[in-house]
C-alpha cells in the first residue's frame, strides 16, 4: 500500500533547495502574524476575501468590505477586535440598531470574557470602561462631539452594516463618525453588497486615509430560487448549466413563463366569452393546478421536502401575528414532545422577572403556544425579550417557522435554510411600492446557513398577474447603489463650530460623501462643457467677418427675430380670443357656416359648449372644455359632432335661427335626418351663400417701430453687404445654440456643488438670528443645543430657553418630551390624541406655537423639511399613554387606553428615556426641569421599559 502525497507536498518535491528554505520563511513569517493566531480560535477555515481584509488591516489600512450577507463579514470585524487587545488600544464596535449591539455584545463576551467587553446602548451602559466596547452608531457620533475621554487610546472602529448611511433618517450619524473620527483610528467598514463599493472606498481612502477595497460576490452556501404555485414548487431558473439569454442573464424556467401566460390570459378572458360547459370544465381543472397557498400550506410543504427553519417575510406586523395563528388553527406542529419541553424551560426562565400580572396583557401564553409548536412572530411591536427568545430558539432549531417583517434582516443573526416571500410590494410609509434589487437579495440573503446547510432555498408565492420575469430580475440584479443622505443639523452646525470654527466646519462638511458624489455627479457634465467651449471656439472662428462684428450683426436679427415672433403670438391669441368671444355668443338653434375644418359647411347649433373654464361662473371641471367653447352641432351631413377652436380659427356669427323640437333626439338616425333636411331647406329657401374669406388684417409688425428700427440698423450694419453673410450666420446660429447649452449645463453644476456648505450656511444663519451662535462663536444657548440630538432639537432648545417645562411635573414633563421622539405610524390620523389636562396641556399647546414661528423661521431662510433639513411638527400621539405610564398606572390600563403593542410601547418608552436624559443634561444647574426630568425617567424605567433586554 503506497502512501499518497498531497497537492502540497508534491509541490514541495519539485522545489529546489532554495525555493524550499524561502517557502519555509514565508511560512514561519505567516505563522509569526496575528492572523495566524486569530485563525486558531476558529474551527473553520477563512474565507479568501476574509484573509484578504484581515492582512490589510494587520498592515495598518483601513477596510470596506462589501460581501453578501451571511457570508461572515463579520469575522473581518472580530479581528480588528484581536489586534486591539493584542495591541493594548481599545475598538469600539458600532452597530445601526440596538438589537444588534446586545447580540454581537453577547457573541464577543463569550469569545473575549466579559471583563473585556461593554455595551453601551441610548439607555443602557455595561462595562463601560472596557478595552472593547458594543455602541450604537449614535452613542459614538455623541461621543465625539463631546469630547469624551473614552476615546483616549482608541485604535480601531469597527462599522458594522455601514450601508445603513443610506437610510433618509439615521444615515448622516454614519458620515458624521467618519468624517470626524481621529486620523489615528483605523477604520474597518462592514457592508452588504453594493454596487458602487469602489466609489464609496474612494471616498473613504480621500477622508480616511489609505483603504483597501474588498469586494466578494461569492456566496458561502448556493441559494437556489423557487415560486411555488398551488401543489407544486417550480425552480426559477433553467437547470441546465450554462443557460443564459442573449445578454449573459440566466434564462428563466420556461414552465413556469408557460404557466404564467396562461394563467394571465384567462384573467382577461371575459366570463361571457367562454362557451360551453367542456370549457368551463377545463378551466376549472386548470384553475385547480395554480393557487396562492396558504401560510399553513408553505410551511407544511417546506417541512414535507426537510426546508425548514424558514423564514416568512411579510410587511405587516399585524400579518405576522396572523400568520402564526392560522398556522396553529391549522393544528401545525413542528415539534416533538421533547422539544416543546425545552422550549418551556427556555421561556420561563427568560420571562421569569416578567410579573404574573402583566403576562396576560402581553399575549405571553398565545406566544408561548406557538413557540411549543415551533412556530413564531417576529417584528418592531413586539416585547424586545419576545423577540430576543425568538432569536434564541430559532437559532437553536427549537423554533422551525418565523413570519417576519423586513426589520429581522437588518444584521439579525439568524440564519434559515429558507425564506419565503409571499409578496414583492410593500408599504415605504407613503405608498405600495416594489420592492428593489437590493431589498430582496437583503431578505433572501438569510437563506443558507454556513456550516450547516448545503444549500439555500429562496421562495416566492405565486400571486395573481405573476410576472416571473419580474422576479428573475430582482433576484438576478446586483444593483444596490450606496446613496449618501446627509445634511447638516442644528445640533451639528453648534457642535462643529464649536470645535472647529465656521470656516474650517464648512471645509469638514464638504468632505461628506454627499457632497463627494454630488461632486463626481458632475465630472461628465464639466467634461461636456469643456468640449462644448472647444466647439465655440471653432465656430466663433467661422463666423468671423473681414468686414465688422458679426456676432453684434447677429443679435440685432435675433432681436428682430424675437420681435416678429413675438408680435405674431399676439396677433394669434387676439384672433383665437374673438373666436371663443363668438362661439360664447351662440345659442341652441343658430344656424352658422363652419369655417374650416373637417365638418366646414352649413352647421345647427344643438349646444352652445361652455366657456373656458367657467360654469354658471363657477370653474369648470370638465377638461372637454378646457380649450375654450365646443359647440355641439348637427351638420347638414346629418352628423352631430362637438367642433372645438380649430374649427373656427375666425369669429362666426349666426345666419339664422329654427326651433329644434323638443321630440329630438342626437342618437336617432331618423330624428337627426329630419332636422338636417329642414336645415338645408331653410338655407335653400332663403338663399345663403357661403361667408367671403376672412379678409386678413394688416400685420402688426408693418407699423410697429421697434421692427423698424432693427431693421434699418441691420440694413445699416457693415457685416450686412458681406458676400459670406449668410455662411456666416449659419455658424453664427451654431454658436448661439451651443452657447445656451453650455450655461444650462453650467447652472447644473452650480447647483450641484458646493449643496452640503450651503445649506450648512442657512442652518448658520438662522441660528445667529435665533442667538446661538455669534459669528464665530457659540453662545452659552448654542452650548446648551450642543446637548440636544434629535430631529427636534431646536424645538426642544427653544422649550428650554423660554421655560415651557418650568412648572411641570415629572409625568407632565415626560408627556410633553413624548412630542419630540414619537411619530405615528398612520400618515393622517383623523382623531384628535387625547391628551393630559392642566399645565401639560397648556404646554403641549406652548411647543407646538414655538413650532409654528420656527417653521415660519426656517422657511424665510429657505430651509427645506422636504429635503430633510429643518423641524417636523410635534406628534402629541403618544402624550397620553407617557403620561399614565410615568404617574405609576399599570401596563394593562396603559396599553388598553393607547391601542398600541407592547413592543411599541416599549420602544418609545425608551426614546423618551433618552431624550428626557438630554433635557437633564442640557437644562440649568439645580433647575426643576433638570430634577423632573431625572425622576420622570425614574417614573418611566420600571416594569416591561426596565426588563425588556439588555440594551
Amino acid at each position: 500500500m503506497t502512501d499518497e502525497k498531497s497537492a502540497d507536498e508534491m509541490a514541495l518535491d519539485e522545489m529546489s533547495p532554495a525555493e524550499r528554505f524561502a517557502a519555509s520563511r514565508r511560512r514561519a513569517a505567516e505563522n509569526a502574524t496575528a492572523l495566524a493566531q486569530f485563525r486558531e480560535m476558529y474551527e473553520f477555515g477563512l474565507d479568501p476575501f476574509q484573509v484578504e481584509a484581515c492582512q490589510a488591516l494587520e498592515a495598518g489600512s483601513g477596510v470596506l468590505v462589501a460581501a453578501p450577507t451571511g457570508s461572515g463579514k463579520t469575522i473581518v470585524g472580530e479581528f480588528a477586535v484581536h489586534l486591539a487587545l493584542a495591541e493594548g488600544r481599545k475598538c469600539f464596535y458600532t452597530t445601526p440598531i440596538k438589537a444588534l449591539s446586545n447580540q454581537k455584545y453577547s457573541d464577543l463576551a463569550k469569545r473575549y470574557g466579559a471583563e473585556k467587553v461593554g455595551l453601551l446602548t441610548g439607555d443602557n451602559s455595561v462595562n463601560g470602561d472596557a478595552p472593547v466596547i458594543v455602541m450604537t452608531t449614535e452613542v459614538l457620533r455623541n461621543m465625539l462631539y463631546a469630547g469624551s475621554a473614552a476615546l483616549d487610546g482608541l485604535g480601531y472602529v469597527v462599522m458594522d452594516e455601514v450601508h445603513y448611511l443610506s437610510d433618509r433618517f439615521r444615515g448622516a450619524v454614519w458620515e458624521e463618525v467618519i468624517i470626524h473620527l481621529p486620523q489615528s483610528v483605523t477604520l474597518v467598514s462592514l457592508s452588504a453588497t453594493v454596487s458602487n463599493a469602489e466609489e464609496f472606498g474612494d471616498w473613504l481612502d480621500t477622508v480616511r486615509g489609505d483603504t483597501e477595497v474588498i469586494v466578494s460576490e461569492h456566496r458561502p452556501v448556493p441559494l437556489w430560487q423557487h415560486v411555488l404555485a398551488g401543489r407544486r414548487m417550480y425552480d426559477l431558473f433553467e437547470e441546465k448549466a450554462g443557460a443564459t439569454d442573449g445578454k449573459g442573464r440566466r434564462e428563466v424556467n420556461a414552465d413556469l413563463e408557460r404557466l404564467a401566460r396562461m394563467e394571465n390570459q384567462r384573467s382577461y378572458h371575459p366570463r361571457a366569452k367562454r362557451g360551453r360547459e367542456a370549457d368551463r370544465e377545463r378551466e376549472r381543472r386548470a384553475r385547480s393546478r395554480v393557487w396562492t397557498p396558504s401560510r399553513a400550506e408553505v410551511i407544511d410543504r417546506l417541512d414535507n421536502e426537510g426546508l425548514l427553519p424558514a423564514i416568512t417575510f411579510i410587511f405587516s406586523r399585524a400579518g405576522c401575528e396572523a400568520a402564526v395563528q392560522q398556522c396553529l388553527y391549522a393544528g401545525l406542529r413542528l415539534n416533538t414532545e421533547d422539544k416543546r419541553a425545552q422550549v418551556r424551560a427556555i421561556v420561563e426562565e427568560r420571562t421569569r422577572a416578567i410579573p404574573d400580572e402583566d403576562l396576560h396583557v402581553l399575549g405571553y401564553f398565545e406566544w408561548l403556544e406557538g413557540l411549543e409548536r415551533g412556530i413564531a412572530a417576529h417584528h418592531a411591536g413586539m416585547l424586545p425579550t419576545f423577540k430576543e427568545v425568538v432569536e434564541e430558539l430559532f437559532v437553536k432549531g427549537l423554533v422551525k417557522a418565523v413570519f417576519a417583517t423586513e426589520t429581522l434582516a437588518l444584521g439579525i443573526n439568524m440564519p434559515a435554510r429558507s425564506v419565503v416571500l409571499e409578496k414583492l410590494v410593500k408599504w415605504n410609509g407613503e405608498t405600495h411600492a416594489d420592492i428593489t434589487p437590493g431589498e430582496y437579495t437583503q431578505l433572501t440573503g438569510r437563506a443558507g446557513r454556513r456550516g450547516i446547510d448545503v444549500e439555500g432555498h429562496a421562495v416566492v408565492l405565486w400571486q395573481r398577474g405573476f410576472d416571473p420575469g419580474a422576479v428573475a430580475g430582482l433576484a438576478g440584479t446586483r444593483t444596490y447603489p450606496l446613496r449618501s443622505s446627509f445634511k447638516p443639523s442644528y445640533n451639528m452646525a453648534v457642535n462643529l463650530v464649536g470645535q472647529f470654527g465656521r470656516h474650517r466646519s464648512r471645509e469638514l462638511l464638504e468632505t461628506s460623501f454627499a457632497q463627494f458624489q454630488a461632486d463626481r455627479s458632475v465630472v461628465g457634465i464639466s467634461k461636456q462643457v469643456q468640449r462644448n467651449e472647444e466647439g465655440l471656439d471653432g465656430y466663433k472662428q467661422s463666423m468671423t467677418c473681414h468686414l465688422g462684428d458679426f456676432d453684434a450683426y447677429m443679435r440685432l436679427r435675433r432681436e428682430l427675430k424675437k420681435r416678429e415672433s413675438e408680435l405674431s403670438r399676439q396677433g394669434a391669441m387676439q384672433r383665437r380670443a374673438a373666436a371663443s368671444d363668438a362661439l360664447e355668443k351662440l345659442k341652441p338653434g343658430d344656424i352658422i357656416h363652419v369655417p374650416a375644418g373637417k365638418y366646414a359647411g352649413l352647421a345647427l347649433v344643438l349646444e352652445p359648449g361652455v366657456p373656458a373654464g367657467r360654469s354658471n361662473g363657477h370653474p369648470h371641471r370638465n377638461e372637454e372644455f378646457a380649450d375654450g367653447p365646443r359647440p355641439l352641432v348637427l351638420t347638414a351631413e346629418r352628423q352631430v359632432k362637438r367642433l372645438g377652436q380649430i374649427d373656427f380659427p375666425v369669429p362666426v356669427e349666426a345666419l339664422d335661427r329654427m326651433r329644434i323640437p323638443k321630440s329630438f333626439n342626437p342618437r336617432s338616425p331618423q330624428s337627426r335626418r329630419d332636422l338636417a333636411s329642414a336645415m338645408r331647406s331653410k338655407a335653400g329657401t332663403a338663399g345663403w351663400a357661403a361667408p367671403s374669406r376672412h379678409r386678413k388684417q394688416r400685420a402688426a409688425a408693418a407699423d410697429d417701430t421697434e421692427i423698424s428700427r432693427l431693421r434699418t440698423a441691420i440694413r445699416a450694419h457693415p457685416c450686412h453687404g458681406c458676400e459670406e453673410r449668410e455662411d456666416h450666420a449659419r455658424w453664427a446660429e451654431r454658436y448661439h445654440r451651443l452657447r445656451r447649452d453650455t450655461q444650462q449645463l453650467e447652472r447644473r453644476i452650480e447647483g450641484r456643488t458646493n449643496t452640503i456648505a450651503r445649506t450648512f450656511d442657512r442652518i448658520c444663519a438662522l441660528l445667529t438670528e435665533l442667538g446661538y451662535l455669534q459669528a464665530e462663536k457659540v453662545t452659552p444657548e448654542g452650548r446648551r443645543l450642543a446637548r440636544l440630538y434629535g430631529e427636534l432639537d431646536l424645538l426642544a432648545s427653544e422649550c428650554l430657553r423660554e421655560g415651557v417645562w418650568d412648572g411641570l411635573g415629572p409625568a407632565e414633563l415626560a408627556a410633553c418630551a413624548s412630542a419630540l421622539v414619537y411619530e405615528t405610524r398612520q400618515a393622517d390620523d383623523a382623531v384628535a390624541p387625547k391628551l393630559p389636562t392642566g399645565n401639560a396641556k397648556e404646554a403641549l399647546g406652548e411647543m407646538v406655537r414655538i413650532w409654528g414661528r420656527l417653521d415660519a423661521l426656517e422657511e424665510s431662510h429657505h430651509i427645506n423639511q422636504a429635503e430633510g433639513v429643518g423641524q417636523r411638527e410635534p406628534d402629541l400621539g403618544f402624550a397620553w399613554p407617557a403620561y399614565r405610564w410615568a404617574s405609576g398606572h399599570g401596563l394593562d390600563a396603559v396599553l388598553s387606553d393607547a391601542d398600541m403593542p407592547a413592543g411599541d410601547f416599549v420602544r418609545w418608552c425608551k426614546q423618551l428615556i433618552d431624550v428626557l436624559g438630554q433635557i437633564s443634561d442640557a437644562a440649568p444647574e439645580g433647575s426643576p426641569v433638570r430634577r423632573n426630568a431625572r425622576r420622570a425617567v425614574d417614573g418611566l424605567r420600571r416594569g416591561v421599559v426596565a426588563y425588556s433586554s439588555v440594551g
